[in-house]
């Protein structure tokens, strides 16, 4: 199944960061594709918290979404990301499963779609970068139509760097 993952950096070297992660995650699927780089303003972080780098992957995946989302995890934190931490603090690498195929998965570790990605320029632009037409369970419409929408609304900066 095809698994969305959203890649971030607003500490250290942002741009080597998502380099040093787009090779992992080739690891994990050597066909993984991935949008541009975008600079970001942070969104729901402490005040005074750096601006961030993102992009959005995507990989061919058949195994466990639960053993997944483990190595995403253990691989932030091999990146400098601290287990405990405050909400939204600024990191040098974060990780996050956006879909995975047209499946909803619940679990205690697990809520996919991610349940906020259809409000978020820093997904939603990249993505439509590489699946425009893709529609995702929980989305309105297709991805580009929600990127336009929220591109629309205007809000926090969200640039095409690359």
């Amino acid at each position: 199944m095809q698994i969305g993952i959203g890649l971030g950096s607003n500490v250290g070297d942002r741009a080597r960061e998502l380099a040093l992660a787009r090779g992992w995650i080739r690891g994990l699927d050597a066909g993984a594709h991935f949008s541009s780089e975008y600079e970001t303003a942070p969104v729901d972080c402490p005040a005074g918290s750096p601006p961030f780098r993102n992009q959005v992957g995507e990989i061919h995946w058949s195994g466990s979404l639960e053993a997944l989302l483990q190595w995403m995890q253990e691989y932030e934190r091999s990146r400098g990301r601290r287990s405990v931490r405050r909400k939204n603090e600024p990191r040098t690498l974060d990780l996050d499963i956006l879909y995975a195929g047209r499946n909803w998965v619940q679990s205690p570790r697990l809520d996919l779609p991610h349940p906020r990605m259809g409000e978020r320029r820093f997904v939603m632009e990249p993505l439509a970068e590489l699946c425009p037409g893709r529609r995702i369970a929980g989305l309105p419409g297709t991805v580009l139509e929600t990127a336009n929408w929220l591109r629309g609304r205007g809000g926090p900066l969200c640039r095409r760097i690359e």
